[in-house]
Protein backbone atom coordinates (compact mmCIF):
# COMPACT_ATOMS: atom_id res chain seq x y z
CA UNK A 1 0.00 0.00 0.00
CA UNK A 2 1.55 3.60 -0.86
CA UNK A 3 1.58 5.82 1.72
CA UNK A 4 -0.42 8.81 0.91
CA UNK A 5 2.34 12.43 0.90
CA UNK A 6 -0.26 15.44 2.40
CA UNK A 7 0.96 17.96 -0.24
CA UNK A 8 1.57 22.02 1.58
CA UNK A 9 -2.14 23.96 0.51
CA UNK A 10 -1.12 26.42 -1.78
CA UNK A 11 -1.57 30.07 -0.61
CA UNK A 12 -3.94 32.06 -2.10
CA UNK A 13 -1.60 35.02 -3.78
CA UNK A 14 -2.36 38.59 -2.51
CA UNK A 15 -3.65 40.75 -5.41
CA UNK A 16 -1.26 42.88 -6.90
CA UNK A 17 -1.99 46.65 -5.85
CA UNK A 18 -3.69 47.87 -8.85
CA UNK A 19 -2.59 50.20 -11.55
CA UNK A 20 -5.46 52.58 -10.39
CA UNK A 21 -4.05 52.37 -6.82
CA UNK A 22 -0.64 53.02 -7.67
CA UNK A 23 -1.64 56.28 -9.55
CA UNK A 24 -4.06 57.37 -6.37
CA UNK A 25 -0.75 57.28 -3.98
CA UNK A 26 1.78 59.15 -5.76
CA UNK A 27 -1.30 61.71 -6.37
CA UNK A 28 -1.32 61.73 -2.71
CA UNK A 29 2.00 62.17 -2.38
CA UNK A 30 2.40 65.02 -4.51
CA UNK A 31 0.26 66.45 -3.18
CA UNK A 32 1.67 66.46 0.17
CA UNK A 33 4.67 67.17 -1.27
CA UNK A 34 3.31 70.95 -2.38
CA UNK A 35 1.57 71.24 1.02
CA UNK A 36 4.85 70.65 2.90
CA UNK A 37 6.92 73.06 -0.13
CA UNK A 38 4.01 75.72 0.48
CA UNK A 39 4.05 75.63 4.09
CA UNK A 40 8.35 75.94 4.48
CA UNK A 41 7.90 78.84 1.73
CA UNK A 42 5.19 80.57 3.61
CA UNK A 43 7.32 80.06 7.12
CA UNK A 44 9.80 81.16 5.72
CA UNK A 45 8.86 84.28 4.10
CA UNK A 46 7.04 85.62 7.70
CA UNK A 47 10.16 85.00 8.98
CA UNK A 48 12.51 87.24 6.41
CA UNK A 49 10.09 89.18 4.73
CA UNK A 50 7.06 90.30 7.90
CA UNK A 51 5.45 89.01 10.27
CA UNK A 52 1.44 88.70 11.10
CA UNK A 53 -0.30 90.65 13.42
CA UNK A 54 -3.76 90.56 15.15
CA UNK A 55 -5.69 94.05 15.37
CA UNK A 56 -7.10 94.58 19.13
CA UNK A 57 -9.59 97.49 19.86
CA UNK A 58 -11.77 99.44 17.86
CA UNK A 59 -9.09 102.50 17.32
CA UNK A 60 -8.99 101.95 13.81
CA UNK A 61 -12.93 101.59 13.34
CA UNK A 62 -13.50 101.74 10.51
CA UNK A 63 -10.69 101.12 8.68
CA UNK A 64 -9.87 98.03 10.73
CA UNK A 65 -11.93 95.32 12.77
CA UNK A 66 -10.55 94.12 15.97
CA UNK A 67 -9.43 90.46 15.57
CA UNK A 68 -8.57 91.08 11.83
CA UNK A 69 -5.07 89.62 10.85
CA UNK A 70 -2.48 92.18 9.25
CA UNK A 71 0.51 90.82 7.48
CA UNK A 72 3.04 93.71 8.03
CA UNK A 73 6.82 94.03 6.95
CA UNK A 74 9.65 96.22 7.63
CA UNK A 75 11.66 95.23 5.00
CA UNK A 76 13.35 98.50 3.10
CA UNK A 77 10.04 100.42 4.75
CA UNK A 78 10.64 104.48 5.30
CA UNK A 79 7.03 105.56 7.11
CA UNK A 80 5.28 107.30 5.12
CA UNK A 81 2.10 110.34 5.48
CA UNK A 82 -0.68 107.80 5.21
CA UNK A 83 0.70 104.79 6.03
CA UNK A 84 -0.82 102.13 8.19
CA UNK A 85 1.39 100.97 10.72
CA UNK A 86 2.07 98.68 13.57
CA UNK A 87 4.38 100.86 16.74
CA UNK A 88 5.58 99.29 19.94
CA UNK A 89 7.00 101.90 22.12
CA UNK A 90 7.53 99.79 25.45
CA UNK A 91 7.71 103.20 27.48
CA UNK A 92 5.00 104.33 26.44
CA UNK A 93 3.03 103.06 29.62
CA UNK A 94 0.11 102.06 29.68
CA UNK A 95 0.27 101.53 26.07
CA UNK A 96 3.17 99.40 26.25
CA UNK A 97 1.65 96.59 23.60
CA UNK A 98 2.05 96.92 19.74
CA UNK A 99 -0.65 99.30 18.59
CA UNK A 100 -1.71 99.78 14.86
CA UNK A 101 -2.36 103.39 13.76
CA UNK A 102 -1.78 105.58 10.69
CA UNK A 103 0.78 108.06 10.49
CA UNK A 104 -0.37 111.78 9.99
CA UNK A 105 3.40 112.87 9.74
CA UNK A 106 6.81 112.75 9.28
CA UNK A 107 9.85 114.28 10.93
CA UNK A 108 9.41 118.11 10.51
CA UNK A 109 6.27 118.47 9.94
CA UNK A 110 3.64 120.43 11.88
CA UNK A 111 0.36 119.01 12.82
CA UNK A 112 -2.36 121.00 14.21
CA UNK A 113 -5.54 120.10 15.57
CA UNK A 114 -8.97 122.18 16.09
CA UNK A 115 -10.76 120.57 18.33
CA UNK A 116 -13.68 122.52 17.91
CA UNK A 117 -14.38 122.40 14.59
CA UNK A 118 -12.21 118.80 14.44
CA UNK A 119 -10.14 120.11 11.56
CA UNK A 120 -6.95 118.04 10.78
CA UNK A 121 -3.43 120.49 8.78
CA UNK A 122 -0.40 119.64 8.38
CA UNK A 123 1.89 122.12 7.33
CA UNK A 124 -0.83 124.77 7.21
CA UNK A 125 -2.74 122.41 5.17
CA UNK A 126 -5.49 121.09 5.83
CA UNK A 127 -6.03 117.10 5.39
CA UNK A 128 -8.86 115.08 3.98
CA UNK A 129 -9.47 111.81 5.94
CA UNK A 130 -11.88 110.05 3.91
CA UNK A 131 -10.94 107.21 6.16
CA UNK A 132 -11.69 109.07 9.40
CA UNK A 133 -14.36 107.92 11.80
CA UNK A 134 -15.60 110.90 14.12
CA UNK A 135 -19.03 111.47 15.97
CA UNK A 136 -18.46 115.01 17.18
CA UNK A 137 -20.86 114.27 19.38
CA UNK A 138 -19.15 112.04 21.49
CA UNK A 139 -16.42 112.87 24.09
CA UNK A 140 -12.95 112.13 22.48
CA UNK A 141 -9.42 111.99 23.74
CA UNK A 142 -7.87 115.30 23.45
CA UNK A 143 -4.13 116.37 24.13
CA UNK A 144 -2.65 116.89 27.18
CA UNK A 145 0.10 118.88 26.15
CA UNK A 146 1.11 121.34 23.53
CA UNK A 147 -3.18 122.74 23.77
CA UNK A 148 -4.08 126.23 23.91
CA UNK A 149 -6.90 127.18 25.60
CA UNK A 150 -9.17 127.77 22.51
CA UNK A 151 -8.97 124.09 22.12
CA UNK A 152 -6.19 123.98 19.36
CA UNK A 153 -3.24 121.54 19.62
CA UNK A 154 -0.30 121.94 17.92
CA UNK A 155 3.45 120.43 17.32
CA UNK A 156 6.50 119.71 15.39
CA UNK A 157 7.44 116.29 14.79
CA UNK A 158 11.08 115.86 15.77
CA UNK A 159 13.18 114.33 13.12
CA UNK A 160 13.34 110.39 12.52
CA UNK A 161 9.89 110.49 14.44
CA UNK A 162 6.53 110.44 13.56
CA UNK A 163 3.08 111.46 14.95
CA UNK A 164 0.19 108.75 14.58
CA UNK A 165 -3.48 108.42 15.33
CA UNK A 166 -6.43 106.19 15.00
CA UNK A 167 -9.16 106.35 12.07
CA UNK A 168 -11.87 106.39 14.93
CA UNK A 169 -10.57 109.60 16.47
CA UNK A 170 -12.91 108.89 19.26
CA UNK A 171 -11.69 105.96 20.79
CA UNK A 172 -7.86 106.09 20.09
CA UNK A 173 -5.13 106.26 22.57
CA UNK A 174 -2.56 107.82 20.08
CA UNK A 175 0.32 110.88 19.19
CA UNK A 176 -2.32 113.06 21.02
CA UNK A 177 -1.69 111.73 24.28
CA UNK A 178 1.56 112.77 25.98
CA UNK A 179 1.80 109.36 27.17
CA UNK A 180 2.49 108.15 23.86
CA UNK A 181 3.39 111.75 21.91
CA UNK A 182 5.51 111.17 18.48
CA UNK A 183 6.96 108.04 18.02
CA UNK A 184 10.51 106.75 17.31
CA UNK A 185 10.73 105.81 13.68
CA UNK A 186 12.96 102.55 15.38
CA UNK A 187 9.68 101.79 17.40
CA UNK A 188 7.65 101.04 13.94
CA UNK A 189 7.50 97.37 13.82
CA UNK A 190 6.14 97.89 9.66
CA UNK A 191 3.78 98.52 7.62
CA UNK A 192 0.50 97.20 7.01
CA UNK A 193 0.41 95.31 3.93
CA UNK A 194 -2.85 93.15 3.70
CA UNK A 195 -5.68 92.36 5.17
CA UNK A 196 -5.19 88.00 5.55
CA UNK A 197 -8.45 87.14 7.73
CA UNK A 198 -11.17 86.88 7.66
CA UNK A 199 -10.95 85.35 4.38
CA UNK A 200 -14.32 87.25 3.00
CA UNK A 201 -12.56 90.83 3.61
CA UNK A 202 -8.31 89.26 2.05
CA UNK A 203 -7.02 92.20 0.48
CA UNK A 204 -4.36 95.08 0.38
CA UNK A 205 -4.51 98.20 2.52
CA UNK A 206 -4.26 101.63 0.92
Amino acid sequence: MNDKIDMPEEQPKKPAVSEKTKKLLWEIYDLLEVVATVTIVVMLGFSFLGRLNIVEGQSMDHTLAEGQYLFISDLFYEPAVGDIVVVHDVTADPYGDPIVKRVIATGGQSVEIDFNTWTLKVDGKVVEEPYRFLDPNYSTLRAEYNMSIDGIFHVIVPENEIFVMGDNRNASGDSRQVEIGTIDKRCVVGKAYLRLFPIDEFGLLE
